[in-house]
């Protein structure tokens, strides 16, 4: 028989449980703006905090820039 170190081999805990316990006992909070448990306002702080936190999202700031290109573009024509 081989021993392993705690967290490895065997079954892998479910992410809400690991979100769940980080919470509990650390304080910290993972969650999606996407989460459908939440209402849209509780969405939009969330990503009002992580924006002033960490800065706009790849995804957003790609939008942002597609919107500009677009835009000059149109304006070149």
């Amino acid at each position: 028989m081989r021993w392993m170190p705690r967290g490895y081999g065997g079954e892998r805990r479910p992410p809400e449980d690991v979100k769940r316990d980080g919470w509990r006992e650390q304080g910290l909070l993972a969650v999606s703006i996407d989460d459908q448990r939440l209402n849209w306002s509780e969405r939009e702080l969330i990503r009002q905090i992580g924006e002033k936190l960490y800065g706009s999202r790849a995804s957003n700031q790609r939008q942002h820039n597609n919107r500009l290109c677009g835009e000059t573009t149109a304006r070149n024509r």
